[in-house]
């Protein structure tokens, strides 16, 4: 792929809000909060980052991308689409019978994915996998894994911290979508997970902080990663659950509903008015 500028990145992120809210409305149910907080994310990744080729999804030389919180999957297939993996009008049969892309992601379905995904808190161990694998292979492929604040209540995802940190793996870097809000309310009240860069650190890992809305400060934070040996680095990234959508923005009742078709106009016009200001 060709890389993008911070401009250009920032108008595609507009892009696959503006892709995503149709399929949402279309489908009927699933997720709108999760996808939308982790657009900008997913925009950097695929189009300043990662190494890919969507016309050969299993090229060798590729990148490794896990997304660890698999419900928020239908921001992914936009990308996906827009890249050229599978036709866009694939988008408008998201979780519908017959579909191939799920409300989860399912491997042999969606071309692109490495990996299923419906528990949380797997993620991080396949990309583990995935990363030891590649240093025993001798390649020089990244991984990547893109996980939810929420998914730290999760016993198997500090295990998967723990063999990352002993074992160095410093081709690995996990990005969490620190969004503060779950299913059930505040990740915090819930059950807390804070402070996460400390609990990384204490596990042997190189912390970065930032705002995951920054398109600049995530590709800074992405070359300091790529920079660090030794030990694996994660990013914890502050976003903003239903980014770009006003009425869907921080609030936790949007964790997992769609918008309907007003909602869904009143949305789109929004994300126009940030586009024609961009």
């Amino acid at each position: 792929m060709v890389k993008l500028s911070v401009p250009e990145l920032k108008a595609k992120a507009n892009e696959v809000r503006r892709t995503l809210i149709p399929a949402l409305v279309e489908a009927g149910s699933g997720h709108s909060g999760g996808p939308l907080s982790q657009v900008d994310i997913l925009t950097v990744l695929y189009w300043e980052r990662l190494r890919h080729d969507p016309q050969n999804p299993k090229w060798e030389g590729r990148d490794y991308f896990f997304l660890s919180k698999g419900h928020a999957c239908p921001s992914l297939y936009v990308v996906l689409a827009l890249c050229g993996y599978f036709p866009k009008d694939w988008l408008m049969t998201l979780r519908k019978l017959g579909t191939k892309l799920q409300g989860h992601p399912h491997r042999l379905d969606t071309p692109g994915l490495e990996s299923s995904a419906g528990s949380l808190g797997q993620g991080l161990s396949l990309s583990v996998g995935a990363a030891l694998g590649l240093r025993l292979d001798k390649k020089a492929n990244r991984v990547y894994c893109l996980m939810s604040d929420g998914e730290h209540q999760e016993g198997q995802t500090w295990e998967a911290i723990m063999c990352a940190g002993h074992y160095k793996l410093d081709n690995l870097c996990g990005i969490v979508d620190d969004n503060r809000l779950q299913i059930d309310g505040p990740v915090e009240e819930v059950m807390g997970v804070e402070l996460l860069a400390e609990k990384y650190r204490s596990f042997r890992w190189h912390v970065i902080e930032v705002d995951g809305h920054d398109i600049e400060a995530i590709i800074k934070a992405l070359d300091e990663a790529g920079r660090t040996k030794g030990k694996p680095t994660v990013i914890v990234a502050h976003t903003i659950k239903g980014k770009g959508v006003s009425f869907m923005e921080n609030q936790v009742d949007w964790h997992g509903k769609p918008p309907n078709k007003e909602e869904g106009v009143r949305a789109l016009a929004e994300l126009e008015k940030e586009k024609e200001a961009l």
